[in-house]
């Protein structure tokens, strides 16, 4: 599995127990220990996200606000996904 995969796979983790965790606090809206690991998520999904758009370009067309060239540098589809 390539370095792009395994970013993309942890991401995806990170973004199911975000939605995990949203859903609990919204019915334990008072639990510390589960508001707490919220925070320390999207800190983390939010600091790979940012590792993975500066290696591989941008995640979804918000990302492209701040930079909308960046899209040009990422690999094509019929490059076969790795520089």
């Amino acid at each position: 599995m390539s370095e792009r995969e395994i970013m993309l796979k942890k991401l995806c983790s990170y973004d199911f127990v975000l939605v995990e965790l949203n859903l609990y606090l919204d019915t334990h809206p008072t639990d510390t220990q589960a508001i707490e690991k919220l925070k320390s998520c999207e800190q983390n999904a939010r600091a790979l996200r940012d590792e993975f758009e500066e290696k591989y370009g941008p995640l979804s067309s918000v990302s492209m606000i701040t930079n909308p060239y960046s899209w040009i540098n990422s690999p094509w589809p019929w490059d076969g996904g790795e520089e």
